[in-house]
């Protein structure tokens, strides 16, 4: 099998956040569809080892934020690539609730739906929640959706490891020959790939810098890790 047949498969990219009790916590995913329109329902795919997975159990609710194009990398970073177990990641974001009472994150947002779980479904490594919309709103007519593949091409961002999309590299199955005349580095975090042919012109790094003439203070565009966090593929 080519693994990169999955990468043709077409994807959005957006926050779940729940609640439990006064706990609140989300992340970001890429598998979130409408499975029904009367009564309108949503599905999303959750690891069972994420920490909102067991939140959304007990609560039975979360909403869905859909992450704008033009979306920071903290943003992306903070729920992505960061365990609520260890990280707030409410403290310093713009959030408000609905009818459920589930966090919904505005912050670099375009749309957002307020959810209730009606049927769960175990999948194996994952958890397959199918809820109802209570509520949804459009926060910037203007901005256009991140999509998976806007994130792997322009924003060069990898799924995390718990995602239902994680594909192991090592598995890839055709080769591709490697354009940069200088060596590449790989954010152990995110699996985000620096490559001096590239640069970061988004935080004003122009192609043909190499890694080590980052500046010190220099992090990773889709995580936020320091350099540090890179090793040398």
């Amino acid at each position: 099998m080519n693994i990169e047949a999955f990468f043709k498969i077409t994807y959005g990219l957006y926050i779940i956040a729940t609640k439990s009790g006064d706990k609140l916590n989300g992340y970001v995913a890429n598998t979130a569809f409408q499975v029904t329109a009367e009564p309108a329902q949503i599905a999303i795919s959750c690891s069972k080892d994420n920490h909102s997975c067991q939140m959304i159990r007990d609560s039975r609710v979360f909403s869905i934020s859909i992450l704008s194009q033009d979306a920071r990398s903290e943003t992306i970073g903070l729920f992505g690539y960061n365990s609520g177990e260890s990280v707030n990641k409410f403290e310093s974001i713009t959030y408000s609730t609905a009818s459920t009472g589930a966090p919904i994150v505005t912050e670099d947002c375009i749309a957002w739906f307020d959810c209730k779980v009606n049927n769960m479904l175990d999948v194996g490594s994952h958890m397959l929640f199918i809820a109802t919309i209570e509520d949804g709103d459009v926060l910037n007519n203007d901005a256009n959706p991140l999509t998976y593949a806007y994130y792997q091409a322009v924003k060069k961002g990898k799924a995390p490891k718990n995602a239902p999309t994680y594909i192991d590299e090592a598995k890839l199955t055709s080769s591709h020959e490697d354009s940069s005349p200088h060596e590449k580095h790989k954010c152990l975090a995110c699996g985000y790939i620096y490559d001096p042919a590239v640069g970061d012109p988004d935080n004003g790094i122009p192609p043909g810098t190499l890694f080590e003439d980052l500046p010190d203070d220099w992090t990773c565009p889709t995580c936020s890790s320091p350099k540090e966090m890179f090793d040398k593929l």
